[in-house]
């Protein structure tokens, strides 16, 4: 049985080809996977992982990035990490990329400019291998900047981004509220529809706008401007959103609003005050995150796919680093779906 000899010293590759009684050549193709002609027998195989143990042996990874030209490391850039919706792609990518022998230094923008900024400031000081980013305020020449440095593929997730060497992981949500504002004329009977958006300058804001809009206009119901607000994507603003609402004489009587977060904090603000949902004013948000089935009553939402999105992110990036494709961007659209619950 191998032991382990204990120095004080980090094990390298020479220590544990000499514990294994192996050359290092072989542990390396062993601890890399290595398809060669000349092949590892399971037994050497075992050797070398009792050894690796034995020893506690960790690759050194700068000298690995020196001989292979890589850094083994993948960076991502969220919008906002408090917002569960993120959390799955988070961790699809994070999956993935082990799946890679990868590891992932994940950033939260909270939708400020400076943030993003930093962000690529450093993964321009320390490269990485590929980059995915959520990206609310880079235009596509602070991408193609970000590119010229670093010399990395780059994935984004929104079709605001229109760089040609960037894939794009989209889901259409201007349709998508479309569809929902139908769906409330038609099958719930609303007439006098409110919306809770988010200033322009947040992708997501002007493409539901849109959408709410065109479907209001093919139903030929007015838009009420006292019934039209703007938040910031968090709960906190969606029970400021409420406030607004309680010092109106008149209500809407449903109110469409672009992410969960702030419509769970209307309904939170509203209950407070002793208003009953959707009684008083029916609620329909956006993301379907996993509080829209916790919060009372259930969020009817438009639920998108964050598990699909981070794949497809993911796999687009891989896709890149590993030299299966090359050439043009690739636009890659995830489906949103209606989920009818009681708050609407």
């Amino acid at each position: 049985m191998l032991t382990k000899k204990s120095n004080g010293k980090q094990a390298t590759m020479r220590d544990v080809a000499r514990l294994a009684g192996v050359s290092q050549p072989t542990v390396s193709r062993v601890l890399n996977n290595k398809s060669t002609t000349i092949p590892v027998s399971e037994e050497t195989r075992q050797k070398v992982l009792e050894a690796v143990k034995a020893l506690g042996y960790r690759p050194n990874m700068t000298a690995r990035s020196l001989r292979t030209q890589r850094t083994q490391m993948i960076a991502l850039m969220i919008a906002d990490i408090s917002n569960a919706f993120y959390h799955p792609i988070a961790r699809t990518v994070q999956d993935i990329a082990r799946q890679h022998d990868y590891d992932v230094i994940i950033a939260s923008s909270n939708h400020r400019h400076d943030n993003e900024k930093h962000f690529c400031e450093a993964v321009i000081r320390r490269p990485v291998d590929g980059a995915i980013i959520v990206p609310t305020y880079l235009t596509d020449e602070d991408i193609d900047h970000f590119i010229a440095l670093t010399q990395t593929p780059v994935v984004a997730l929104g079709q605001h981004i229109g760089h040609p060497d960037v894939d794009v992981v989209w889901a259409n949500d201007e349709r998508a509220s479309f569809d929902a504002i139908r769906w409330l004329i038609a099958e719930r009977g609303h007439s006098q529809l409110g919306f809770v958006g988010v200033p322009d300058e947040y992708p997501p804001g002007p493409r539901r706008w849109r959408g709410f809009k065109q479907a209001m206009e093919s139903a030929a119901l007015p838009i009420e401007p006292r019934f039209v607000f703007r938040g910031d994507f968090t709960l906190k603003g969606g029970r400021q959103i409420a406030r607004n609402l309680l010092s109106l004489t008149e209500w809407p009587s449903v109110l469409f609003v672009v992410n969960d977060l702030m419509a769970i904090g209307l309904i939170l603000e509203l209950q407070d005050a002793g208003y009953a949902v959707p009684d008083d004013i029916a609620i329909m948000g956006f993301d379907d995150i996993p509080e829209a089935s916790i919060i009372r009553p259930h969020l009817t939402t438009i639920a998108q796919t964050p598990v699909d999105i981070g794949r497809k992110l993911a796999t687009a990036l891989f896709d890149r680093i590993e030299g299966r494709v090359s050439g043009a961007r690739r636009v890659l659209e995830c489906p949103c779906t209606l989920i009818p619950r009681q708050s609407a």
